[in-house]
């Protein structure tokens, strides 16, 4: 599908997040939720209220990755690595990413960050995520994304994506984005730039997923840096 990169920054920069519309077809979403009872595709499975995350689990993918997740995490990287090195710039971090995932996996892999990060998530009643970041080793690229895959209404009722923004010496923004089935929210990771009176300055951001009210809920999530 074609993305208008322009709208998308422009959130990105407004906001800290940027929604895609139907990334994914509803037959994809089924299909990529039903991937979640094959333990054979998985590296490893965490339930949350074990560590303190909220509750309900996800599972990480192990390499090779399911060709339609593989596929959108490879085309999306270079539009958004544009992006992230925009912000650097604005940020005087001295870090570049290159073009390509291939060459930035590598790096990765070069500093022991191995483990591939792209994952589903299953939240049932009462289920939750704390708002976290989604950090994993030395290497983090600045954005990541999440595809909702069950349709709010019909397969479930709240489980709303939320984010919080801390900017210095001011309270914390809340922001709830809605997503329909097959929707992508693009967010920051850690932290982004904003423009203030001496230039830009850092917020750190962070997201999660409120209580599920009923039935059940599966997101896709896109990490673009590995694990250690």
């Amino acid at each position: 599908m074609e993305i208008d990169w322009q709208t998308v920054n422009a959130s990105l920069d407004e906001r800290g997040s940027a929604v895609v519309e139907r990334l994914f077809s509803p037959a994809q979403c089924r299909a990529l939720a039903a991937l979640y009872e094959n333990d054979a595709l998985f590296r490893s499975r965490v339930v949350m209220a074990r560590h303190g995350f909220g509750r309900g689990e996800y599972k990480y993918f192990a390499y090779p990755l399911p060709e339609l997740l593989a596929a959108q995490r490879t085309a999306l990287y270079s539009p958004l690595a544009e992006i992230a090195n925009r912000w650097n710039a604005a940020l005087r971090v001295k870090a570049r990413f290159p073009p390509e995932h291939e060459a930035y996996l590598r790096r990765c892999h070069a500093a022991g960050q191995r483990r591939p990060t792209p994952l589903l998530l299953k939240y049932e009643q009462g289920d939750y995520n704390c708002l976290h970041q989604d950090l994993y080793g030395e290497h983090v690229f600045p954005l990541q994304l999440t595809i909702l895959l069950s349709e709010p209404e019909r397969d479930f009722t709240g489980g709303e994506f939320v984010m919080t923004e801390q900017r210095p010496r001011m309270q914390s923004r809340a922001e709830v984005v809605p997503l329909a089935q097959g929707d992508a929210v693009i967010f920051a990771v850690n932290e982004r730039p904003v423009r203030g009176a001496r230039g830009a300055y850092r917020v750190k951001l962070r997201h999660g997923v409120s209580r599920v009210r009923s039935g059940r809920r599966y997101t896709a999530g896109i990490i673009f840096h590995d694990a250690a």
